[in-house]
């Protein structure tokens, strides 16, 4: 869980500020829309298996952009 403390002189708005960039910085909003609905076993292997194939993909296209310079 995200704790901020608010400084002695510190408007709420920059302790706000501080604690959206600790939430992001722990994952805990992606992790909340991971876990919003149930999603099969099978959906999960199908997803996992496209990032690798995105990746894999992204990380060609890159090297093939360095080889041609």
């Amino acid at each position: 869980m995200s704790d901020v403390q608010v400084r002695e002189m510190e408007s709420l708005e920059s302790a706000l500020k501080r604690f959206n960039k600790q939430v992001m910085a722990d994952g805990i909003l992606a992790d909340a829309r991971k876990h919003q609905y149930f999603e099969k076993a099978s959906v999960l292997r199908k997803k996992k298996e496209a990032a690798r194939i995105r990746k894999l993909r992204k990380t060609a296209r890159l090297t093939e952009a360095r080889e041609r310079r």
